[in-house]
């Protein structure tokens, strides 16, 4: 089991990297854009300065974000979860059914009129 939680560890920080240079990516060009345009504006530093919040933000809030992760739930929790779907799924099949029969004797007495 701990093997399996160091995989999913590893993959979780893979994953959070990538976003990150993805993020910072974006945020350069962006920041590459605003600078002449803020220059004819004459807007000032404001809107690289919230290019640069922004993506800080956005970086702190993935990486802050792993605390709960889905690989966090146990094996029974996830058969409980199936089991309830498997039960949802039943419910809403029969339901189904029973508005299909009714549709049915609506149409058959339409036309009956």
């Amino acid at each position: 089991m701990s093997k399996l939680f160091e995989q999913n560890s590893a993959q979780s920080a893979d994953m959070r990297s990538a976003v990150s240079t993805k993020i910072w990516g974006i945020a350069v060009g962006m920041i590459a854009i605003c600078i002449p345009l803020s220059a004819v504006t004459k807007s000032g530093p404001i809107i690289p300065l919230a290019v640069i919040a922004s993506a800080a933000a956005s970086t702190v809030a993935i990486w802050g974000s792993d605390k709960k992760s889905a690989y966090s739930l146990q094996p029974h929790q996830v058969q409980a979860l199936l089991e309830r779907i498997d039960n949802l799924e039943t419910i809403v099949g029969v339901d189904d059914m029973d508005l299909q029969l009714r549709i049915k004797q609506l149409e058959t007495s339409d036309r009956k009129y």
